[in-house]
């Protein structure tokens, strides 16, 4: 008998093993792969922004804009939702209408499609 196994061993691997990975701040892992390019600000390629996705969204929402690259050129950008630029509702009136070139005419679009779909021979 050469390969006998005591109780000592079979207990030892039945004892509850409780490791903690060291605490890190969210996005510092992310932040290893990000650059700041200038007149872009931070900016993460898009495969770090796929694997990190939801350390990216953390460091979004506390106020951070991220731009995802791909070839080092910008694609799309992340910002937080409050951060957004709302579009300017046309207020004009018609006394400016009025000051507007007049409409000088033209065709119909209903008569560009009869003539091309003429010109066609549908």
């Amino acid at each position: 008998m050469t390969n006998v196994v005591t109780c000592d061993y079979i207990n030892g691997m039945k004892a509850k093993r409780i490791s903690k990975y060291p605490e890190h701040k969210s996005g510092a892992s992310v932040l290893n792969d990000a650059v700041a390019l200038p007149g872009v600000g931070l900016s993460v390629p898009v495969r770090a922004a796929k694997a990190k996705l939801s350390a990216l969204l953390e460091l979004v929402a506390g106020g951070q804009e991220i731009t995802i690259t791909s070839d080092g050129e910008p694609k799309a950008v992340l910002s937080p939702v409050g951060k957004r630029e709302t579009q300017k509702v046309f207020t004009g009136t018609w006394e400016h209408l009025k000051k507007m070139p007049p409409w000088r005419g033209g065709p119909t679009a209903e008569e560009i499609i009869r003539e091309d779909r003429d010109g066609r021979g549908w």
